[in-house]
């Protein structure tokens, strides 16, 4: 019972480490579209590094060991656009706040109007809203695929915990590290859309819970049946959906906020920021 409880305790900790990174929203300044752009770039950097240098080789190494070298890599492959099509569809049922046929009538009332300042103004409480929307459906899109992310290395942290808890101790600090820099990526579009420093850090949190509900699911339902072929395609499809919300979404609206090297000196810094995280814990 001590190390169901030293292994669930620990995946806590590495989870909800994310609630540290939404604490920038605490001391952001809601009018500095830099720091947004920055901000954004990287986040899009650090999803983008471990996806592609560290969650994808991991998904082909344990893949190749349980089907063989071409068919291990072929689903490894599979898994990873497969995740991008998965987000790809939630990313349109996610219902979205916008009314392109609104947006249409107020420009028409500008044409009729071209020299009133009233409708001028309307236009620009309407652009202002529509990116608010974007950004909010940016942060609710980002925190379900951290916390998809999160998932399985919450189980993976726990399986860990409870096979060779020595081992454990490094994977949970380096996953907290980890986390860290995700949690800005789902707090500061929230914050910036909402104005509500509150919101940015619930649903940054929330999105580090789900390594907790991965370690109770994987105790009380999966752990009889995980295999490391099922592991290795869970890992495979989140690093394809973590890729195209780095590229769908993370890094148009850095470029929108701010100029275009902004957005790449921040991608840069979070891959570095990323890289020697994973470096430290080799």
């Amino acid at each position: 019972m001590e190390n169901v409880l030293f292994a669930f305790g620990l995946t806590l900790f590495a989870g909800l480490s994310t609630g540290i990174g939404s604490l920038i929203a605490f001391f952001s300044k809601k009018s500095s579209p830099r720091f947004l752009s920055v901000s954004l770039g990287f986040s899009a950097g650090v999803m983008i590094y471990v996806s592609m240098v560290e969650i994808f080789f991991k998904a082909k190494a344990g893949l190749i060991v349980e089907l063989g070298e071409t068919l291990g890599s072929w689903v490894t492959v599979l898994s990873f656009f497969g995740g991008m099509f998965l987000i790809a569809v939630i990313d349109k049922l996610v219902p979205s706040s916008e009314n392109p046929h609104e947006m249409h009538s107020v420009e028409e009332m500008c044409e009729d109007h071209p020299e009133s300042s009233h409708h001028q103004k309307q236009i620009e409480m309407r652009e202002k809203a529509l990116k608010n929307h974007k950004l909010l459906r940016m942060g609710v899109l980002t925190a379900l695929a951290i916390g998809i992310h999160n998932f399985p290395e919450g189980l993976a942290t726990f399986i860990a915990a409870m096979q060779e808890p020595q081992i454990a101790i490094p994977i949970a600090a380096a996953i907290a590290i980890h986390n860290i820099p995700e949690g800005i990526a789902v707090s500061v579009p929230i914050f910036y859309a909402t104005g509500s420093k509150k919101k940015a850090f619930f649903y940054s949190f929330i999105s580090g819970l789900s390594e907790p509900i991965g370690a109770l699911v994987g105790y009380l339902i999966l752990m009889p049946f995980m295999s490391d072929t099922l592991m290795g395609i869970i890992f495979g499809i989140v690093a394809g959906i973590m890729v195209f919300i780095s590229l769908d979404e993370l890094l148009p609206s850095a470029r929108d906020y701010g100029e275009h090297h902004l957005s790449i000196y921040g991608m840069v810094a979070g891959m570095i920021v990323m890289a020697v995280s994973l470096l430290l814990f080799l």
